[in-house]
């Protein structure tokens, strides 16, 4: 078992205190006693906390994991999706962020209630679906990772390291809602950069610089490996970010026009990132705060999928293990151990007394992007199921069913977790995207459709959606269905298997647009009420100036009744309401949290700030697209 020194101990005690500390502050500053104050935050916040709650909800330790194992296997290759993001916040900014916003809405689902009419189908369709691709993409693959890194570096069992990762997040997620959320994400946006940077500079050290990592990693080819195979080889492309469109793991019209509307999703109309945004105090707000996202998804490629291919150099024998008999005896997973590349890493570079902040580092990245699944899931099924079946339920009520349902998922995600040992295979990260690939792009489709087209009508959304995602389901199936042939044996899985299921996330997004827009031209148009404040072209604009505020009319307080007797709580009833939020509970929760359409006017200098600074972004991961896609050495 490795041992922790007091320095190391030290720094995870360090960490816990100011997590707990910064969560006590959010418990008596956040407004916990209303729906919308404990699942939006009151929307009274800032672009700096929001920005690092939408970078850390992302950067979780799937990424220290799987982002890192994904470079060791195949090289900068995988950055691409970091890049994508970089380009994805600056759409979600200004094309669906207003218009968000201007609908009024607390969750996306609700926003296409309101879009395509009073049916329910489709708000209730789209609940489900994110519920379901947050057990199979988010929680368990956290869980799992979260667990490999303790369980490697403390010899602790998984299931004990599993349910040590619930107990720590539980208290965060459940007392002190979206608030708290985003508060500690900011806390941990500063741990995980700091510790990441560090690890990165002592391993570009360690290897001589990127001229360094481009001879040791063309070479870091195992012992064992299978006769008359280059199984265990560094691919040829490993220094190529956008690869060849038939050979290539990542190849680049795929990406383009499959893994770009997968993305999307994710991005711009997944709940668990767009309810950050939406708890911004006004859209200049919003805007900058993925702005300032956007400078951060630029730092992975270099803080995490380049070190992962650095620990491969360092450890060809083990990390880059080919066969199944040393895959096994390493790591315990015969498909390969890239995926504790960064373990690895930090076991192996870190002085003493380090071993702890990394400690403290991954646990940052874990409880981060746990505490935003979990509060965002809680949302949607609060929100958007429960009234349907008590639309008598009071605030009381809602809070308890949102801290409930947290349990429920939790629960569901560690039985899950036992498959993804068996199907992630060598790669977690690529496992993530390709799941993702086969539920997202329909949703996608029909969010972008919805917020730039009027004429888009509720049958055809509803048509589109089922049939995009009827396919992606027979495609998920099926790949769980075949396995993967290890390397050096032949592949004999059907066509529809071994598809790049970046191409097929083509036919998903074009499947849906097409059956949509089809359905919707041969049937009727929607009614102008649901167009108001509902699309890019329909939305409020304000530009030139604030509007007028009214003046608050005063309230009429009655005067208390002599006949209504005050009683007093005992203390351990005064201290669960407080813990719970309980205390103070609003009664009028329809006013909480609504939107002032203030927040909409943006002066013409913040309008120009956001827009350059989008525009750089944009602009910076082109560049980068095609340096690193160029196939030439970088300097």
């Amino acid at each position: 078992m490795a041992r922790l020194n007091g320095w190391d101990v030290g720094a995870v005690v360090g960490y816990f205190l100011l997590v707990i500390g910064v969560g006590v502050y959010s418990m008596w500053t956040s407004k916990r006693g209303s729906v919308k104050g404990y699942f939006l935050a009151g929307r009274f916040m800032t672009f700096i906390p929001v920005g690092a709650s939408v970078f850390a909800s992302n950067i979780g330790s799937e990424h220290f994991i799987g982002l890192v194992g994904s470079g060791a296997a195949s090289g900068i290759g995988v950055g691409a999706f970091e890049l994508d993001a970089t380009i994805l916040l600056q759409v979600l900014g200004h094309v669906f962020v207003p218009v968000y916003i201007a609908s009024q809405v607390s969750t996306l689902p609700e926003y296409m209630e309101k879009r395509f009419g009073g049916k329910q189908r489709i708000r209730l369709y789209l609940t489900f679906l994110s519920l379901v691709l947050y057990i199979f993409t988010k929680i368990s693959v956290n869980l799992y990772s979260g667990a490999l890194f303790i369980e490697r570096a403390l010899d602790w069992d998984l299931y004990t390291s599993v349910i040590l990762i619930l107990l720590l997040t539980a208290a965060t997620t459940i007392t002190g809602g979206l608030t708290a959320v985003i508060y500690t994400d900011t806390l941990q946006t500063v741990i995980m950069l700091s510790g990441a940077a560090f690890v990165a500079a002592k391993s570009y050290m360690e290897i001589g610089g990127w001229q360094g990592l481009l001879t040791s990693y063309r070479s870091a080819i195992p012992k064992d490996t299978y006769p008359n195979t280059t199984c265990g080889y560094p691919r040829d492309d490993a220094f190529v970010m956008l690869r060849d469109p038939v050979t290539g793991d990542i190849p680049w019209p795929g990406f383009i026009f499959g893994q770009f509307p997968s993305s999307m999703w994710y991005w711009c109309a997944d709940q668990i990132m767009v309810q950050r945004v939406l708890a911004a105090k006004s859209l200049t707000h919003a805007q900058s705060a993925l702005v300032l996202a956007g400078y951060l998804k630029l730092l992975p490629l270099f803080l995490m999928v380049v070190p992962g291919m650095i620990a491969r150099a360092l450890h060809p024998d083990t990390i880059g293990c080919a066969t199944e008999e040393t895959c096994l005896a390493f790591c315990g997973n015969k498909a390969g151990c890239t995926n504790v590349a960064y373990p690895e890493l930090v076991l192996t570079l870190m002085p003493v007394g380090m071993k702890g902040i990394m400690i403290a580092v991954m646990l940052a990245a874990l409880m981060s992007d746990l505490t935003s699944i979990f509060n965002s899931a809680s949302t949607l099924f609060t929100i958007d199921v429960w009234p349907l079946y008590r639309k008598e339920a009071g605030t009381r009520e809602l809070l308890l069913v949102g801290r409930g349902f947290v349990l429920v998922m939790t629960l569901v995600s560690i039985l899950w977790i036992p498959l993804i040992q068996v199907l992630q295979g060598a790669q977690l990260f690529i496992y993530i995207q390709a799941v993702s690939s086969y539920l997202a792009p329909p949703i996608a489709a029909v969010y972008l459709l919805a917020v730039i087209c009027t004429w888009i009508n509720e049958k055809g959304a509803f048509f589109g959606l089922c049939a995009g995602t009827s396919l992606g389901i027979i495609r998920m199936i099926l790949d769980f269905s075949y396995t993967t042939p290890r390397c050096g044996l032949e592949d004999t899985r059907p066509g529809i298997v071994t598809l790049h299921y970046m191409y097929y996330a083509i036919i998903l997004f074009w499947t849906t647009i097409i059956v949509t827009c089809l359905v919707s031209y041969f049937t009727e148009r929607p009614l102008p009420e649901h167009l108001d404040q509902t699309t890019i072209w329909t939305k409020t604009v304000l530009a030139e100036k604030p509007p007028a505020q009214k003046e608050p009319e005063p309230k009429v307080v009655p005067p208390p009744s002599a006949e209504v007797a005050v009683v007093e709580l005992p203390f351990y009833l005064k201290a669960y309401n407080w813990v719970c939020g309980f205390e103070g509970i609003a009664e009028e929760d329809e006013e909480e949290g609504k939107i002032n359409f203030a927040g909409m006017y943006q002066s013409r200098e913040m309008r120009w700030i956001t827009r350059v600074n989008s525009a750089t972004i944009f602009l910076s991961g082109v560049v980068m697209y095609i340096l690193f896609s160029s196939g030439k050495d970088l300097p």
